[in-house]
Formats: structure tokens, C-alpha cells, sequence
């Protein structure tokens, strides 16, 4: 665990969905975030048209990334349950059998501060962060400087095989 600071802590959330309304998702999402207290959203990412990952037989995603400011009385596990609250209440049900299928709206927090963390319900930085254009794309957005284990995310993307063109990435 790191030192307390003063001032906020900021973390980085994804937001992602392949329904039918994806934008209209991502906006409630956004917006129920937003209410939540003691939480500020800093910055957002312009929303991306991504190809699917593992599972390809489904519907392209939106994806997005958002910076909080959080207050002091936030942790990492309590914004890890404020996200998955926030899915079930927008419609998102988990069916382990189809763990990278479509989906409603899905919230990830990719990184809170400089925590460090492999609990089973929260791993800190997001076990595949580095491996995913389709979040480094829009957290490049709103963290151009930003830093993972020392790794710029610029190189870590630039490590990646993939296209963006007009607002799409090609995985």
C-alpha cells in the first residue's frame, strides 16, 4: 500500500458496450459515475469504435476511458463494487461462459493512484491494461504522460498490433 497524499486521487475507469444504444450506455454510465459522492470525473475520452477481442462473432464495442478525482474516503475494492452496482443497475448480467461476450455496459478500473494490488476482486494496475489498444487509445487521451511500472503507455501501444482510423481501432 502507498503513503496517503494530499489532494485527490485519480483513477482510471474503461467503459465499454456493444448493445444496440452503446452510446446511450456509455452516457449513463458516465452519468451515474458522476453522481456517485465524493467522486469527480476530470476528463473523458472521445468515444472509439472497436473491433471485438477474443470472442469476434459479436457486434463492434464503444469504448471510453474517464479520469475521477476521488476523495479521500474511496478505495480501490470500493470502487471496484461502485462499478459492478453501477452494471447490474444498467442491465448487465455475467454469464461466465461467454466471459468476453457482448455486453450492456462494462466498467473496469484499469488504475487508482500509484496502488498496487492482486486481490481476487480487484487487481491494481488492470492485469491487461498494457495489452488492450482499445482502452491505451483513450487513456492516452486524458493521461498522455502517464506511466505503468515505469513503461510510458505511449510505448506500450505502440507495442501493439493494431490500426486507428477514424475514430476506429483495429485490433
Amino acid at each position: 500500500m502507498t503513503s496517503k497524499k494530499s489532494g485527490p486521487t485519480v483513477a482510471y475507469v474503461s467503459l465499454g458496450s456493444n448493445c444496440e444504444a452503446a452510446d446511450r450506455m456509455l452516457a449513463e454510465a458516465s452519468e451515474r459515475l458522476g453522481g456517485l459522492p465524493g467522486l469527480r470525473i476530470a476528463a473523458a475520452s472521445p468515444v472509439y469504435s472497436t473491433e471485438p477481442q477474443d470472442y469476434v462473432a459479436q457486434p463492434w464495442f464503444l469504448n471510453q476511458v474517464l479520469k475521477l478525482e476521488l476523495e479521500a474516503c474511496w478505495r480501490p475494492r470500493a470502487l471496484v463494487a461502485a462499478l459492478l452496482e453501477q452494471e447490474a443497475l444498467m442491465g448487465r448480467m455475467r454469464d461466465p461462459a461467454l466471459r468476453f461476450g457482448p455486453r450492456v455496459i462494462d466498467l473496469d478500473l484499469l488504475l487508482f493512484g500509484e496502488e498496487r494490488c492482486d486481490w481476487p476482486d480487484c487487481t491494481l494496475p488492470h492485469p491487461r491494461l498494457l495489452q488492450r489498444a482499445f482502452v491505451l487509445v483513450p487513456l492516452l487521451d486524458v493521461a498522455p504522460g502517464l506511466r505503468v511500472g515505469g513503461l510510458p503507455l505511449a510505448e506500450a501501444l505502440r507495442r501493439l498490433p493494431y490500426r486507428l482510423c477514424d475514430g476506429k481501432i483495429f485490433q
